[in-house]
């Protein structure tokens, strides 16, 4: 299996005193194409790791599958080096009846782990439909609990404890606040394919009643990915694009920014967020 982490040697300069060598551990980056009943879907480029869910979650995000049962198995293929498995391409079966990714989908370049949308071939196909809907979801959360997700989705981080160089995300159950998984990635959208593709493998979707909790920022890629799951709440300890803005008030999501210390910003939605305290204090 290919490797997580990869060291490197390194020189270490401070201003004023004498460069040391050393090594450094990085988080690795390689590339994984996804085919779908032997025909290549995408390339995209990731931390391996979780590559089923990964793949899981992608086809999720890009409406080929809906539950669990679409996702029949996946399996590694043999790479081009001397015919040796490089664990880099994965074929994914589909369940029965299940209508294979339109050919217009096949993205047409390779996928960076900063970018979940590059090869789509217009804006249009970039708003891909959802069977699910979250405005529907009246699922509510105290501003006090979503102030510990940060922390527990820190603490989960252990590739990001190495290597200081990757992104996490995490689902929480809102209800409890209890960390139901957490996914480690080179690409913030590859992490949270990553967290969709285990909700499929466990049958859990539309995946109601949860917060999707972002090490990042909240691009217009990850609203669509969470809707694409039926997460009715995104959350960031940075801050979301404009259009990830307008398009969480369009679904009808609630997306939440700088979620640090005991603050947050509310950019929509905010009527599923409950601060107990403040209405203590009020009455």
């Amino acid at each position: 299996m290919s490797r997580i982490t990869a060291r490197r040697k390194i020189t270490r300069i401070t201003v004023g005193a004498q460069p040391l060598a050393g090594e450094d551990l990085l988080a690795v980056e390689e590339p994984l194409e996804i085919r779908v009943n032997g025909r290549r879907l995408a390339v995209t480029m990731r931390t391996p790791g979780n590559d089923i869910d990964l793949a899981a979650g992608f086809l999720v995000s890009e409406g080929v599958i809906t539950r669990g049962d679409d996702f029949n198995s996946a399996r590694y293929c043999a790479g081009a080096i001397d015919g040796v498995n490089t664990y880099n391409v994965l074929d994914v079966t589909l369940g029965a009846g299940v209508a294979p990714p339109a050919p217009s989908l096949e993205r047409s370049l390779i996928t960076n782990s900063s970018c979940g949308l590059c090869g789509k071939e217009s804006i249009d196909a970039v708003r891909t439909k959802s069977v699910f809907e979250i405005a529907d979801d009246a699922v509510h959360v105290t501003a006090e609990s979503l102030t510990t997700f940060p922390d527990k989705l820190r603490a989960g981080q252990n590739v990001f404890e190495k290597t200081g160089g990757i992104h996490a995300a995490g689902l929480f159950d809102a209800a409890t606040g209890e960390l139901l998984v957490l996914r480690e990635d080179v690409g913030r959208h590859n992490a949270v394919d990553k967290v969709i593709g285990w909700a499929v493998k466990e049958n859990r979707l539309p995946l109601t009643g949860t917060v999707l909790m972002v090490s990042s920022r909240a691009s217009f890629e990850l609203t669509q990915k969470a809707l694409m799951a039926g997460i009715p709440v995104l959350a960031a300890v940075s801050a979301p694009s404009s259009l990830a803005a307008e398009f969480a008030a369009e679904v009808g999501m609630t997306l939440v920014g700088f979620l640090r210390g005991n603050s947050m910003v509310v950019y929509a939605g905010g009527d599923r967020i409950i601060d107990a305290q403040r209405d203590e204090q009020a009455a």
